[in-house]
């Protein structure tokens, strides 16, 4: 890959970038995502605010990508087995220098939660070495290195996590290959309200229940519902929010692997939420709601369904980060 020709760094001053090149270490807040957000399957994803994980990220005089620390979650310090290992081998394959970089991992989002733990690990590695060699890429090539990551956890290159988690806010993958990112507007007063039921659900385990041919009736009604989707958040059109947040698709066939989601979806719908469907391959349910009042209203009402589950589960209401991935220090 290429350089970015067009200065990503444009808003930099002369100083500023000298200071960037620099810079030894950075810490890094890397989102959550919510992904597929029902009616857009693969495509449409957006980012969360109050949870995600911290990475530390280091020039080193040693060549190569070393994962040196990983905290929260047992996973694999080997570089190619690490999705932030493989997403920065990508990067650093296509940079050329004489230096190496070290990754340090407090992991926040459980695997296979279904709100991006790996993509939050690919676009973190990727990000953070991009900032100390002086910002070359821009978001949308950052996202290519970053699905290579992915893809060794989920066995495809898809993006619908890794585009929020780096653009911040709502994004629409329109193409993979050759990859086409749009950014989409976030209506203010919308909120997310995420529950994870703690249980796993690797994504390529999810993704082989799926059927391989669908019903022309079910592939109109779903991107009628998307296009509706997109329109709703340029005109900030709740109403219209509510009536497109539906998945004919996907959801009949993951819910099944979620404790208790038809109760939890009709809990939220029945607390004012504009919508409720599978966050990414789940376990984890996402609600997106008009208003912080109502967010934490849908919070109480999954509570009630899932406090005499013998499972555990984790509750947020989030506003949707519209920055995305951030520097910490």
């Amino acid at each position: 890959m290429e350089l970015y020709k067009e200065s990503s760094i444009s808003c930099t001053s002369a100083a500023e970038h000298y200071l960037i090149e620099k810079m030894n270490e950075i810490r890094i807040f890397s989102p959550a995502t919510v992904a597929n957000v029902s009616c857009g399957f693969d495509v449409m994803g957006f980012c969360l605010d109050t949870v995600g994980d911290e990475m530390v990220i280091r020039k080193i005089d040693k060549k190569g990508i070393f994962i040196t620390k990983i905290e929260g979650f047992d996973l694999p310090l080997e570089t190619k087995a690490n999705v932030a290992g493989v997403s920065a081998l990508a990067m650093y394959d296509a940079i050329n220098v004489d230096y190496g970089f070290e990754i340090e991992i407090y992991k926040n989002i459980k695997p296979g939660s279904g709100i991006g733990s790996s993509a939050a690990s690919a676009v973190g590695s990727v990000f953070g070495m991009n900032e100390l060699i002086g910002r070359p890429y821009n978001k949308t090539q950052l996202t290519e290195f970053a699905i290579k990551g992915e893809a060794l956890a989920s066995k495809c290159e898809h993006a619908d996590n890794l585009a929020p988690a780096l653009f911040g806010g709502f994004t629409l993958v329109k193409s993979v290959s050759p990859l086409k990112v749009l950014e989409l507007p976030t209506p203010k007063d919308l909120y997310a309200t995420i529950i994870h039921p703690q249980i796993e659900i690797k994504t390529s385990e999810s993704r082989g229940l799926l059927p391989k041919q669908i019903d022309l009736s079910d592939a109109i009604t779903q991107w009628a519902n998307l296009g509706s989707f997109v329109h709703a958040l340029h005109t900030s059109d709740y109403a219209l929010i509510q009536s497109a947040l539906k998945d004919v698709i996907v959801e009949p066939y993951r819910s099944k692997l979620i404790p208790l989601f038809t109760e939890a979806k009709s809990a939220a719908l029945d607390a004012g939420a504009l919508g409720c469907g599978i966050s990414g391959s789940g376990p984890s349910i996402f609600s997106l709601s008009k208003g912080l009042d109502v967010a934490n209203n849908v919070k109480a009402s999954l509570e009630n369904v899932y406090m005499d589950l013998v499972i555990d589960y984790d509750i947020h209401v989030s506003k949707i980060n519209t920055e995305g991935i951030k520097i910490i220090s």
